[in-house]
């Protein structure tokens, strides 16, 4: 049987599947054995009480869905007496994800979230930043360096920083939340998109524009992993339309270390259990003994491919 652990930097996962945030519930237990996943990711919070923008919040679209869902939050004290309790207890890593409005938000969060309990903490900077007129901090390199050096140096928990699609030079942002003291990228979220309704002449989203997510992302998702993958010597953790063991195969073999799975789980609450099952298949039927021997293979041709290669060695877990 293959061995399907991996290392997302110090944090040791039993396999490479986990939720993505904002697309898991505690509920999902009647549905899954939270102790077969890698970790449990849990839905970003806010420092502050947010009620989240207006109906409709999600919209089903061609390939996908859109969601403009504004990550609605009860505050961090709730937050630790109502909800991070219930994950606790599987035997399965935590992951909390944080949202906040400035870096100084970030920070003091953080701190308040490095509690026993908490493996690590998913920096959510593909939210809005109101230092910057509402750009989101991983839009630009600088922003990005200022809030995960903050966090940085607020706590010693591993910290995975979560990019956006949306922005131009995504490799550049990457190399930003490395150099500030990031332990892993989550790349990415979803991607800005928009539909009307033709009957009405109004956006089918009552915030007008929102996320693209589903199979209609995959491929932008996976380029992006391949990017980051190549531009930074931390792990990568793959994200975006991941919905059968092919798809997380997929973003493995272009240098992610982990996968999160999202839109899928609407549709089928067990899927994460079968992309593991699958994976667990593909590995024996193509002699593969470590799933973690999977990050980075993919063959290409070009000058630099050696350099990828020799970076991929150096990144490898010890077996």
């Amino acid at each position: 049987m293959a061995d399907l652990s991996v290392r997302v930097g110090s944090l040791s996962l039993r396999n490479p599947v986990m939720p993505a945030s904002g697309c898991f519930a505690v509920e999902y237990s009647e549905a899954l054995d939270f102790s077969r996943l890698g970790a449990l990711v849990i839905k970003s919070v806010s420092p502050k009480s947010r009620s989240g923008n207006p109906t409709p919040r999600v919209a089903e679209v061609r390939g996908g869905m859109l969601n403009s869902i504004g990550i609605p939050s009860k505050g961090l004290a709730a937050y630790l007496q109502q909800v991070l309790p219930a994950y606790l207890g599987f035997g399965t890593p935590v992951v909390v994800s944080l949202s906040a409005d400035t870096v100084a938000e970030f920070a003091a969060a953080v701190q308040v979230l490095s509690r026993p309990g908490v493996a690590a903490i998913e920096a959510n900077i593909s939210c809005p930043n109101l230092e910057a007129d509402g750009m989101a901090f991983a839009m630009q390199a600088r922003s990005t360096h200022d809030a995960i050096s903050a966090m940085r140096r607020s706590t010693t928990l591993p910290l995975w920083a979560k990019l956006t699609p949306n922005a131009g030079d995504v490799a550049a942002i990457a190399r930003a939340a490395e150099a500030a003291g990031a332990d892993a990228i989550v790349m990415g979220n979803t991607a800005l998109g928009m539909a009307i309704d033709v009957r009405t002449r109004r956006p089918l989203l009552g915030n007008g524009m929102g996320g693209l997510s589903g199979p209609a992302l995959k491929p932008i998702a996976l380029r992006m992993t391949y990017q980051c993958a190549r531009a930074v010597r931390i792990p990568v953790i793959g994200c975006g339309g991941i919905a059968t063991a092919e798809d997380a195969v997929e973003f493995m073999l272009a240098g992610a270390t982990a996968v999160q799975v999202g839109t899928a789980s609407f549709l089928d609450p067990g899927v994460m259990h079968r992309i593991t099952d699958g994976l667990q298949a593909y590995c024996e039927a193509h002699g593969v003994e470590r799933a973690a021997d999977l990050v980075g293979a993919v063959q290409m041709d070009g000058p630099d491919q050696q350099a990828w290669r020799d970076q991929l060695a150096r990144m490898a877990p010890a077996a």
